[in-house]
């Protein structure tokens, strides 16, 4: 089945849906008022150097201030350069930001942070990691622009090849073309797409790239700090020019405008392409003759139904995630082992998609339903390390545990698509859990009991939540009588229904 990549734009949203074999398995989605920031370069004020942290927080003109780590920081071409004379060359980049953290991650030898930050110093740096519930970007200085078959790194002197082109024969023809044809003591990363590219095209890529830098070179001087200096390609474009390959065979854009810009881009960069640009005419929304919005809602939910009955649970805190196989409906025919075994393997599956749809990064647990045999165990292993390859996220994952569980860390560099689209919910302020009626009614009594001999008064009024008021009065009615001999004051028990269900008000009507 075909390839489709499905545009939808409108003013106020921008929805882009990756659709292989007729599943969607990566979502994109901006608003002009949370456009990303990954990928633009700003001039920044160092506003703090944490040497104990080996970190520093930097002023870009945003809400929060930046993350800078020690490594993150750029000090010159030639010592940077070092690094890759003792090493093996080789590099990989699926995306521009993957290479200032693969690439270029090592510290220099001998130095921390507060031998290269000062605080008040201006520094250029780009936003690799978008900002994340009450944490800022990470940044990084060592800049990195993406093209369509290359990624230029600026400030080092390297030559890399995406592991992801695996004929050595490939690589070595592409490291040849780059090294003849890149400015002495530039970098480049070349990337996936290119395996296929002509030494025209990478150089078209690289002479675009060099003036582009020397326009942000030129902006940087002449900017004042903590702005903008360059802002990268919006959502639109970055996808068309990252998933925009040979291997897609429709690109369908709901919108004129959008669609006109999308040819424009396409010609300049990938005209061989264009014929698979179309533009959707019909009436109906694009999502719903694609079924995307019925894949969209059913990756917001936290329990996926498995085909064969089972059921998976997927629970996310801001830094870990776990997930939880069950068999649910399925109860096998015969063998008890063989029903367990059959619902882990169609688990694998669905728990390989939902974390590159939802985009789920960070520490990531899978609690597998026991099995007894090891030979189940280890099939298990190898079928989500296979789906997991299909991956563009960096995964690592290790064997089942001795208590049955598989741990995995995925490379998150944007929200998950929950805390895109979703928000905590008013009522629980995203715990999942209220206090029951009867603990609220008890949380009550003990309140009036402490505070009943501080104070002078005749009548105890208490406004609550109907549910409350309702479990006060009936199943309670006894504990009230009690509390009222035992205080000496009457209880006036009020429904509001403008009140949450966890709180409540009591009034102590003095005596006069």
């Amino acid at each position: 089945m075909a390839t489709d990549l499905i545009i939808n734009a409108t003013s106020y949203e921008i929805r882009i849906a990756l659709i292989e074999h007729g599943n969607l398995v990566e979502f994109y989605l901006e608003r002009p008022t949370e456009r990303g920031l990954v990928g633009n370069i700003y001039k920044g004020k160092v506003v703090r150097v944490l040497p104990g942290m080996q970190a520093a927080f930097v002023d870009i003109g945003l809400e929060r201030t930046g993350f800078l780590y020690v490594d993150d920081i750029h000090v010159s071409v030639d010592s940077f350069a070092k690094r890759y004379q003792n090493g093996d060359g080789e590099g990989d980049c699926s995306c521009c930001h993957e290479a200032s953290e693969e690439s270029l991650g090592n510290r220099v030898p001998g130095k921390g942070i507060e031998d290269m930050l000062t605080e008040g110093q201006e520094i250029l740096v780009q936003i690799c990691k978008e900002p994340m519930g009450t944490k800022g970007a990470r940044l990084t200085g060592h800049i990195t622009l993406p093209c369509r078959n290359l990624v230029f790194m600026p400030m080092t002197d390297h030559i890399g090849i995406s592991r992801k082109i695996e004929g050595d024969d490939v690589r070595e023809k592409l490291r040849r073309d780059i090294e003849q044809l890149r400015p002495a003591g530039t970098g480049f990363i070349v990337r996936t797409v290119a395996e296929g590219a002509s030494p025209d095209e990478l150089e078209a890529d690289m002479e675009f790239l060099l003036h582009l830098w020397s326009e942000i070179q030129d902006t940087a001087e002449k900017t004042p700090c903590m702005t903008l200096v360059y802002e990268d390609l919006d959502i639109i474009l970055r996808v068309v020019r990252d998933i925009f390959s040979p291997t897609v065979d429709r690109v369908v854009v709901d919108d004129q405008n959008t669609y006109q810009r999308v040819i424009r881009f396409v010609e300049t960069f990938v005209p061989h392409l264009r014929p698979k640009v179309h533009l959707y005419e019909s009436k109906a929304p694009i999502f719903t003759t694609y079924g995307v919005e019925m894949d969209i809602n059913r990756a917001l939910a936290r329990k996926i139904w498995l085909r064969c009955g089972g059921y998976i649970i997927i629970e996310a805190t801001e830094a870990l995630t776990v997930i939880d196989v069950n068999t649910g409906r399925y109860v096998g025919k015969t063998d008890l082992e063989e029903t367990i075994f059959k619902t882990n393997m169609e688990a694998v599956k669905e728990i390989a998609y939902q974390l590159r749809l939802r985009n789920i990064g960070g520490i990531i647990i899978i609690d597998f339903i026991d099995m007894e045999s090891e030979e189940h165990r280890e099939e298990v292993f190898c079928v989500l390390s296979e789906a997991l390859k299909q991956d563009k996220s960096r995964t690592n994952i290790l064997k089942f545990s001795e208590f049955g569980l598989i741990q995995l860390t995925r490379k998150r560099n944007k929200d998950d698509l929950t805390r895109v689209m979703c928000e905590p919910c008013q009522c629980c302020n995203g715990s999942g859990l209220l206090k029951s009626a009867r603990t609220i009614c008890y949380e009550i009594f003990r309140k009036i009991s402490r505070d009943a001999s501080s104070r002078k008064a005749s009548t105890v009024t208490v406004n609550v939540n109907p549910r409350v008021a309702s479990m006060i009065l009936k199943d309670e009615a006894m504990t009230i009588k009690n509390i009222e001999d035992e205080i000496k004051m009457t209880l006036a028990i009020f429904p509001n229904r403008e009140l949450h269900m966890e709180k409540y008000e009591i009034c102590w009507d003095t005596i006069k």
